[in-house]
């Protein structure tokens, strides 16, 4: 898979607007799932750092860090609160501090598509800020999901307040916030949640102004089926992850949901699958590998969510088998 540098010289502390491709060998380790809030997870992460490294892992993407309304940190309130159900802000900085003696770079999950206010506001919905930092009003909630700012410039993620970013003074905040967490707490690359809900426009101000390592988005929408059935043609759907991808100004990288929908139909048996019309990968890595991230499963699909789980007796064949088969004939091909 290929990963994405955004030119930061960490050194020499000097920005280069330019993309550079890395070298397609790093690996993005998911170090959480659904429940790991329940077991004091920063300190008991930190003790695995070693073996994580010595695992070949380059990049460990780490749950959302701030304080949030429910413990998983997908329901985020203040930002600038490092105390969360994970661990206090203390033991989140001393295992950042000991990813980076062990050369892992830390990924921070950013949940910036909606925010959980502080005091009713408009419409008696909890869309205001007061009392926290970045204290906002009305104005930095979507007018679709009970604020006073304009409509979304995406998907509505419903039940929560909205976030306007086409607001000047919301960007700013953000682009502050961000690079708190990339120069003072030390975080090194960014996951950008639930991407599909803001423009990736505004993805690109973010990566340009905190200039994170590597980026990646989770653009996630459904496959194309008929019926129940999974269509063969998934060009639509990953054209659709691509447009996102070229929206960041090609500065993020996406995870490839449509080679996963491919993946979990072609180990029933339907391996014509692993071909496009083109005798390329069917995924975004077919057309795009430089901005793909391929995976299986996430806290999301996986774990004791389960909204879209991979098949598990069928893990170790993809590992072992299907993979080094389409990458080794993408190489062939290319």
């Amino acid at each position: 898979m290929g990963y994405l540098s955004n030119g930061w010289d960490e050194n020499a502390q000097q920005m280069d607007s330019v993309a550079v491709l890395r070298n397609g060998k790093e690996i993005l380790f998911q170090a959480f799932n659904w429940e790991s809030h329940k077991y004091d997870w920063w300190k008991n992460l930190e003790e695995k750092v070693p073996d994580i490294a010595k695992s070949g892992f380059t990049s460990a993407w780490l749950p959302p860090p701030s304080q949030s309304l429910a413990p998983e940190g997908y329901t985020p309130q203040n930002l600038y609160s490092l105390n969360s159900a994970y661990g206090s802000d203390y033991l989140l900085k001393a295992l950042l501090g000991k990813m980076k003696q062990y050369k892992v770079r830390s990924m921070a999950d950013i949940v910036i598509n909606h925010r959980v206010g502080t005091t009713r506001g408009h419409g008696g919905m909890y869309n205001r800020y007061d009392g926290i930092p970045l204290p906002w009003n009305e104005r930095a909630v979507t007018s679709c999901t009970g604020g006073l700012g304009n409509r979304s410039t995406g998907a509505n993620f419903n039940g929560f307040p909205n976030i306007d970013h086409t607001q000047d003074f919301v960007r700013k905040d953000l682009v502050g916030w961000l690079r708190w967490l990339r120069y003072n707490i030390g975080f090194q690359d960014f996951r950008f949640d639930f991407a599909r809900g803001y423009a990736p426009k505004y993805v690109k101000e973010y990566i340009e102004g905190a200039r994170p390592i590597f980026s990646v988005g989770e653009y996630w929408d459904s496959c194309k089926y008929n019926g129940s059935y999974l269509d063969y043609n998934q060009d639509s759907h990953r054209q659709r992850i691509i447009n996102w991808i070229d929206g960041t100004g090609q500065l993020s990288t996406a995870f490839d949901f449509t080679t996963k929908g491919i993946l979990q139909a072609a180990v029933k048996g339907e391996f014509w699958r692993l071909r496009d019309a083109q005798g390329k990968p069917p995924g975004v890595v077919g057309w795009w590998p430089s901005r793909a991230v391929t995976f299986l499963d996430n806290h999301d699909t996986g774990s004791t969510q389960a909204h879209w789980p991979f098949p598990g007796n069928h893990v170790m064949e993809v590992f072992y088998e299907i993979f080094i088969i389409t990458f080794r004939f993408s190489l062939l091909a290319s």
